[in-house]
């Protein structure tokens, strides 16, 4: 069984109004409300509470400003592969309570196959990267192996309901 209901499948129960009011806000968060009620084909009040109604179950996680690593001295980015020691509680809890909270991590993901996170990280250097692989994470005794790779490119993708 294909199609677009699969796509959607786990999808909290979303109607048009709802889809349109999450595309406008994927592609611009900071739309006046009155902007995003008319690109959603609604009434202001509408908008209002639907954006809202999105809030509180969860739909909508929040609305942060997307900042240029570069911009603030973190030009150098890069994907950190992880590998733990065992797969168990402890060293998962060891691992996550530390390494993806550092504030040259940008993204986590705990993931499924060779390697159990990746980690994109944004930092001043390729010195700096360097230190912090030695000093930060191949140090934590949760930790067997990394693997480093270089990000020359980021484009970020679309986050709102498929259509």
């Amino acid at each position: 069984m294909s199609g677009a209901n699969d796509r959607r499948s786990g999808a909290q129960d979303l109607d048009e109004t709802d889809r349109a009011l999450l595309d406008a806000l994927t592609a611009d968060a900071r739309l006046a409300n009155n902007r995003l009620a008319a690109r959603a084909g609604v009434a202001a009040s509408t908008a209002l509470v639907r954006v809202r109604q999105l809030l509180d179950r969860g739909v909508i996680r929040g609305f942060r400003a997307e900042i240029d690593p570069g911009a603030v001295g973190r030009p150098v980015q890069a994907i950190v592969a992880i590998r733990l020691r065992a797969h168990d509680r402890r060293h998962i809890d060891a691992f996550t309570a530390t390494v993806p909270r550092l504030p040259e991590v940008l993204q986590s993901f705990h993931v499924a196959g060779d390697d159990d996170y990746l980690l994109h990280v944004a930092v001043p250097s390729a010195s700096y990267l360097r230190d912090w692989i030695l000093d930060r994470v191949t140090t934590n005794p949760a930790v067997a192996h990394s693997r480093t790779s270089l990000v020359f490119g980021h484009e970020p993708g679309h986050a709102g309901p498929l259509e």
